[in-house]
């Protein structure tokens, strides 16, 4: 791999959108790739509802904002990105291929692995959806199950296990759409839930069987890893955002309030008051009177059911997936919602599985603010594009990416320069 190459993420999320810009370089010492952040930028998301873009104006602009905060750090242009792409229409499905190997007095080679993939993306899925992703779970040469890395072997007959990720064509368009408003190529799209689990879960969890939940804002993105092969994904139009209005109504506040309580009963140094330490003052919406309210009545009578629930309803699909009781590694949470108070023991006692908090790994360089769960699927979204056979190609130097400024801020600016002219 050429040293210093650049690769990009953004995580286009229901309450911000993150940008991230890394060094892709190989160590002198160890050559092991490594992947040094430089440019990190995250803008709050308008225009996106439960993961889909629901005003492409508005989700633009916040695009725009977030990408040029990034580029100003890291002091120059970047032409392409890896994107995330989430949102409860993304569905999933276990497919098999079967081909002749080409040489059947020979090796296995990566043509023949071409072919099978292709063979087992050829399911008959509505014409309203796309596949996105078609993942490999097992080889099978000649009967021999269990194989990894097929090439060089030897065999007559090659068989495949994937797992096929689908979205919505429609609201794939609308992402692609507001991406190339704004004069980024995309690279990839890589839904949230597997970006996630690149950069939170260890090879060990996979091997023993592990489920990953990014509880984001919007939307509860679920993949689960069966004898190290991901056997589920999917989205659950739920999340954080919901315990945040079940606050607003529940105390009669505005949902800026509630974000802000939300946040704080979670953290160690949340204000109470001096004379009893187990209340919250408050002020309801309209009303200048500040209310005391006890903070068990709000972590165990508004916050944990929310919780509760979600979690309930990754059960249920999990169940009917068949890998409930086929993740003894547990659970990993992650995504911002993660943060929420009780959300690990609510877990703990929905699934009765080992859980633990997911924080993203892999990456060095400017990684103070990003090494939280809420951003995991950003930095998931570099590590899966390192790794992605397509990487290296078409990457240029910084000093190259210049580019001119896409039609639609053209467009305004020529606007603008008229209405200026006598």
């Amino acid at each position: 791999m050429a040293k210093n190459q650049t690769i990009s993420a953004l995580d286009i999320g229901s309450s911000k959108i993150t940008t991230l810009i890394a060094q892709v370089s190989v160590s002198p010492v160890n050559y092991e790739t490594e992947v040094s952040v430089i440019a990190a930028a995250s803008t709050p998301s308008k225009g996106i509802k439960k993961g889909q873009i629901v005003n492409i104006e508005e989700a633009v602009e916040c695009i725009i904002t977030s990408i040029e905060s990034a580029e100003r750090m890291a002091g120059f242009n970047i032409e392409s990105a890896f994107i995330s792409v989430g949102g409860a229409h993304v569905a999933s499905q276990n497919s098999t291929g079967v081909v002749a190997v080409g040489d059947p007095h020979g090796e296995v080679t990566a043509n023949d692995v071409s072919r099978v993939l292709q063979a087992a993306r050829a399911v008959t899925i509505p014409t309203a959806r796309q596949i996105i992703h078609v993942i490999p779970r097992e080889y099978v040469v000649d009967g021999e199950r269990g194989v990894r890395d097929p090439v060089g072997m030897s065999g007559v007959r090659l068989e495949v296990d994937t797992h096929l990720v689908t979205v919505s064509s429609a609201a794939l368009k609308n992402v692609t759409r507001a991406v190339n408003e704004v004069g980024i190529r995309i690279q990839d799209t890589i839904f949230s839930g597997i970006a996630s689990s690149v950069a939170t879960v260890s090879e060990t969890e996979k091997e023993l069987g592990c489920c990953v939940i990014d509880i984001g804002a919007g939307t509860t993105s679920i993949a689960a890893y069966v004898d190290g092969a991901l056997s589920y994904t999917g989205a659950l139009p739920v999340g954080a955002r919901n315990v945040t209005n079940d606050l607003a109504i529940g105390l009669r506040v505005s949902l800026d309030t509630a974000e802000s309580l939300k946040m704080s009963l979670g953290s160690k140094t949340v204000r109470m008051d001096k004379d009893s330490k187990d209340q919250i003052e408050i002020t309801e919406t309209g009303s200048t009177e500040i209310k005391k309210v006890a903070r068990r009545t709000l972590t165990d009578g508004i916050v944990r059911p929310r919780l509760s629930e979600i979690f309930n309803l990754t059960r249920i699909e999990l169940e009917k997936a068949g890998v409930l009781h086929r993740i003894p590694s547990g659970v990993i949470l992650t995504g911002g919602g993660a943060l929420t108070i009780g959300a690990e023991e609510t877990a703990r006692k929905t699934f009765s599985l080992p859980v633990r908090l997911g924080s993203p790994t892999g990456v060095v360089g400017l990684v103070d603010d990003i090494m939280t769960p809420e951003y995991a699927t950003a930095v998931g979204l570099l590590l899966y594009g390192m790794s992605s056979a397509d990487f290296e190609k078409d990457q240029s130097s910084p000093v190259s990416k210049m580019k001119l400024p896409n039609s639609k801020l053209f467009s305004r600016l020529m606007s603008s320069i008229k209405d200026l002219l006598p």
